[in-house]
C-alpha cells in the first residue's frame, strides 16, 4: 500500500470515479489496491480545491484589462487619478482595491530613469563614435581624464513625478522622462580618470569660455598632475558651449593637451556621471543647512570615492560602446 503522493494516474481516476458513483471508502480502497487512508486523503485534497472560501471579487477581468491598459498608457499618474478614471469607466471599487490590484499585476511606483534627448543625426553620430572605439583597450581608456559638472541641492527630497512600471521596464521609453541639458543652476566641476578623482570646483556663476578656462587653469591641471604625473593624457570633455568655445580650444592648443571627440548629449557614456551617482546616494541623508555646509558635505563625500572605484568604472567603456552600438546610437542604461 503506497502513499497518498504514490498513487498513479489510474488510481487516482478510479477513485475519482467510485467516489462519485457513492461507493464507500473502504470498496474504493479495494477496487484501486490502495490504502483507505490514501483514498481518503485523496478525496479530502480534491474537496478542497473545488470552492475557494473569502469574499467574491468586485471587479471582473474585464475591469482589470481596463486598469491595466489606464496604467499602461498614464503610468506618471498618481494613485488617485488612476483610481478616478477607472471609476468612472463604470467600475465599483475603492482606492485600496485599485492599488492593490496595480500591485497584483505587477506595477511599483518608482522614480523615473532620465534620458537625455537624441535626435536623429545625433544617434547616427554617437554610433559611429562608439564604432571607432569600439577596440580601444582598458590601457587607453585609462589615459583618458574624464570631466563634468552636475548640479547639487541642499535638499534631494525633490526628485519629481514618479511613474508606475513593471519589473525589468526602468528602461522602458514609456517609463522614461527627458532630460533637458544646462539648467540655470550652479555646477561642479569634477574629474576623474583611472587612478582616482581629483579637486572639486565649485561654479559661482554662469560658466562661459573665459569662467572655463579658469576652471582648467586651476583645477584640471592640477588634478592632471595629481592623476598622470609627467604621463601623457586625453582629456574629455562634453560639448556644452563654454567648452566648444574657440578660446577654449586654443587654450587646449597652447597647453599641449589633446581633447577626446564627444558625442553630443551622452552621459551614459560617460563614467564620471556614475560617480556624481555614488556621491549623491551617499548624501542623501544629508540635511546641509546652507550652501556652505553642503560643500563640505560634497567634499566629503567626494573624497570617499576610491581608485579601485575610479578603476572599476573605466573598465566599463567597452561595455557601454557595445550597449551603443546594440542600441543603433540611442540612449542606454548607463
Amino acid at each position: 500500500m503506497g502513499k497518498t503522493s504514490d498513487l498513479t494516474t489510474v488510481q487516482k481516476t478510479i477513485i475519482d470515479t467510485l467516489h462519485k458513483e457513492g461507493k464507500t471508502q473502504k470498496v474504493i480502497a479495494k477496487e484501486a489496491g490502495c490504502s483507505q487512508s490514501s483514498v481518503s486523503k485523496h478525496i479530502n485534497r480534491q474537496a478542497k480545491g473545488r470552492k475557494k472560501c473569502g469574499r467574491k471579487k468586485c471587479t471582473s477581468s474585464r475591469d482589470n484589462r481596463t486598469l491595466q491598459r489606464i496604467v499602461t498608457t498614464n503610468p506618471f499618474k498618481n494613485v488617485g487619478e488612476i483610481h478616478k478614471e477607472w471609476t468612472a469607466a463604470g467600475v465599483s471599487a475603492s482606492r485600496t482595491t485599485t492599488r492593490r490590484l496595480m500591485k497584483d499585476m505587477g506595477f511599483r511606483c518608482r522614480i523615473p530613469c532620465v534620458k537625455p534627448l537624441l535626435n536623429k543625426k545625433q544617434r547616427k553620430k554617437r554610433l559611429a563614435w562608439a564604432k571607432d572605439k569600439k577596440d580601444w583597450t582598458d590601457a587607453e581608456w585609462s589615459k583618458v581624464m574624464f570631466s563634468d559638472e552636475s548640479k547639487f541641492c541642499i535638499s534631494f527630497g525633490n526628485q519629481g513625478p514618479r511613474v508606475w512600471r513593471k519589473s525589468g521596464e526602468a528602461q522602458n521609453p514609456r517609463c522614461m522622462r527627458s532630460s533637458v541639458k544646462f539648467p540655470p543652476s550652479v555646477m561642479v566641476w569634477g574629474a576623474m580618470s583611472s587612478a582616482g578623482v581629483g579637486p572639486l570646483c565649485f561654479l559661482r556663476s554662469r560658466v562661459n569660455a573665459a569662467v572655463y578656462q579658469e576652471v582648467l587653469e586651476h583645477f584640471m591641471l592640477p588634478a592632471a598632475d595629481q592623476l598622470y604625473g609627467d604621463a601623457d593624457f586625453t582629456f574629455q570633455q562634453d560639448l556644452a558651449p563654454a567648452h566648444s568655445a574657440k578660446t577654449t580650444s586654443t587654450w587646449f592648443k597652447d597647453h599641449g593637451i589633446p581633447v577626446l571627440d564627444w558625442p553630443a548629449n551622452s552621459p551614459d557614456l560617460n563614467p564620471i556621471e556614475n560617480l556624481w551617482g555614488i556621491v549623491k546616494r551617499r548624501m542623501q541623508y544629508a540635511r546641509p543647512n546652507n550652501a556652505e555646509e553642503l560643500k563640505t558635505t560634497i567634499r566629503a563625500t567626494w573624497a570617499l570615492i576610491t581608485p579601485e572605484q575610479c578603476h572599476r568604472l573605466i573598465e566599463s567603456m567597452p561595455r557601454r560602446i557595445t550597449a551603443v552600438i546594440e542600441a543603433k546610437g540611442a540612449p542606454t542604461k548607463y
